[in-house]
């Protein structure tokens, strides 16, 4: 028998887990009053041990019916089981919204590596269409993309930074572009807009890759191989009659959805139309300083920017019908016209159809969503100076005489009394003579020759290389923006500071064989 005794509490707690008679039973047993090797009444240890379980499920629904009769707490408890499993279910759905937020965020992550969907509000309807052309852009022989990660890859950049150089903001803190006013020889200003490096570098892979591609009418001699002021001025020597249009805002009337509308009809989906426009783009915009942070606000719609290397390869693919329609017009009244840039020239011996001539050519630039200058439409008839593009064509195509004389008067001065007591253009006067004598090399090439060994002569002497060496070694010199300008633009209102913010490394160099209101050598 063990020594074992419970106390009266354990006693307790034992007889409401079975019943009383279980436990007197079990203590019978226990205490040796009850011989569990004999034989014994079988019937009465069941009963008891079923009694006992009767007894502890009649405990259990007695305490359902105090809860149920106990209102307050019936609605506590049930109000605390509805806690707990919405709880559970909160913990539940948590997970589930964590798991599906992580797994969006990662398909969001991986669409942007490989493809663009937001550029803006105005500018991104269209970028879920991906379907090309492919037969059109074979036809012109033009690069087909399967998606933008491809198209990134051929540009060399990520798709981030693609996605950087087009979005489009109402009000920005960053600007892809240097800003600032050159002065024109008819008086005013002119808004040039040059790319800064990273947008340049992009246009500049268009235009190789695409744009250069594209095979411009031949009546086209702007910022075409082979052809140049030149070639333009070659087919007016010798007419009886010469007229002389311009087409006037020719670049900021290619406005953004007519770029689009071209890449679109090359053949290119509507995404990566939208794409090519917006960094072909820009819109004009005031510069707004708040605290010391430096805004740029988008003030009117996006169009051509003059400066980017993009825009002049547009502009002569958009105006190819124009260029048909005048060529056709020429034919049939026996006139010759090309064209460059925004510069239209005509030319006849027959001078019995000037006002027929003028008149459609008004009604085409009209039709074509150009504006030609009232004032300036030049006639020019043999027996005074004829010029297209800036070179005389009465006899042959040459450089205007006074311009010769007035530069070897220069030349003169500069030898004699030193660069210091000569002008010359608007730059390092030594750059631009150098300039001026290749040019005219290009037009007439046995003058050219001569003033190009005779400014090398001047160019050869030591004080003169000392200058050269000292003016292009200096950091703040920039080759494409000078003092003149940069005074002017520092007056002018939202004008940028061409001191600073890497101007030289941004402005695409001057084509020697652009037309523009003043001569070109005049910006070196």
């Amino acid at each position: 028998m063990s020594d074992h005794r419970m106390t009266r509490q354990q006693i307790y707690d034992r007889i409401r887990q079975t019943s009383k008679e279980e436990y007197i039973l079990e203590e019978m047993k226990r205490l040796g009053f009850w011989d569990t090797t004999e034989e014994a009444p079988k019937i009465s240890e069941e009963i008891i041990q079923k009694k006992g379980a009767l007894r502890r499920e009649l405990r259990e629904l007695m305490e359902k019916q105090r809860m149920f009769r106990d209102k307050e707490r019936m609605l506590a408890e049930m109000r605390k089981k509805r806690m707990a499993d919405a709880l559970a279910r909160r913990e539940e759905t948590k997970e589930r919204r964590k798991a599906e937020k992580e797994a969006r965020a990662k398909a969001w992550q991986e669409k942007k590596e490989r493809s663009i969907v937001f550029l803006g509000k105005d500018y991104s309807a269209g970028l879920s269409q991906e379907k090309a052309d492919l037969e059109k852009l074979a036809a012109l022989n033009l690069p087909a993309f399967q998606d933008i990660k491809e198209l990134a890859e051929a540009m060399d950049i990520s798709v981030g930074r693609l996605r950087y150089l087009c979005f489009q903001r109402k009000l920005s803190t960053v600007s892809h572009y240097e800003r600032f006013y050159l002065a024109k020889k008819t008086g005013g200003k002119r808004l040039i807009s040059a790319p800064r490096p990273m947008l340049k570098n992009a246009q500049y892979w268009l235009l190789e890759n695409v744009l250069s591609r594209l095979e411009m009418h031949e009546a086209a001699h702007g910022f075409v191989p082979q052809r140049s002021i030149v070639s333009n001025a070659k087919l007016h020597e010798k007419k009886e009659l010469v007229i002389n249009m311009d087409l006037k805002d020719f670049f900021p009337t290619v406005t953004y959805p007519r770029v689009k509308g071209m890449f679109k009809g090359l053949g290119y989906s509507e995404q990566q139309a939208i794409i090519f426009a917006l960094l072909t783009t820009e819109p004009e915009v005031d510069q707004v300083e708040i605290d010391g942070q430096l805004y740029y606000a988008q003030k009117g719609e996006r169009y051509l920017p003059q400066g980017a290397p993009t825009s002049p390869a547009i502009t002569n693919w958009l105006c190819r019908r124009m260029d048909r329609r005048f060529e056709g017009v020429a034919k049939k009244l026996g006139w010759t016209y090309s064209r460059y840039a925004d510069d239209l020239s005509f030319s006849a011996n027959d001078t019995s159809n000037i006002s027929r001539i003028i008149w459609q050519a008004q009604q085409i630039i009209q039709d074509e969503g150009f504006v030609m200058h009232p004032k300036k439409l030049k006639i020019m008839r043999r027996g005074r100076r004829q010029e297209v593009t800036g070179l005389t064509v009465n006899e042959k195509v040459a450089v205007d005489r006074k311009t010769l004389k007035k530069f070897r008067a220069c030349l003169h001065t500069i030898e004699t009394k030193g660069y210091q007591a000569a002008e010359w253009g608007q730059g390092f006067i030594l750059a631009s003579i150098k300039g001026f004598a290749n040019y005219v090399r290009m037009v007439q090439a046995d003058k050219g020759q001569v003033l190009c060994e005779r400014v090398d002569r001047i160019l050869a002497k030591e004080e003169n290389k000392q200058a050269w060496k000292a003016y292009f070694a200096n950091p703040s010199t920039k080759k494409y923006a000078y003092e003149a300008q940069k005074q002017q633009a520092k007056t002018e209102e939202n004008a940028v500071d061409l001191g600073s913010s890497g101007l030289a490394e941004s402005l695409t160099p001057v084509d020697p064989q652009q037309k523009d209101e003043e001569q070109w050598w005049s910006l070196w």
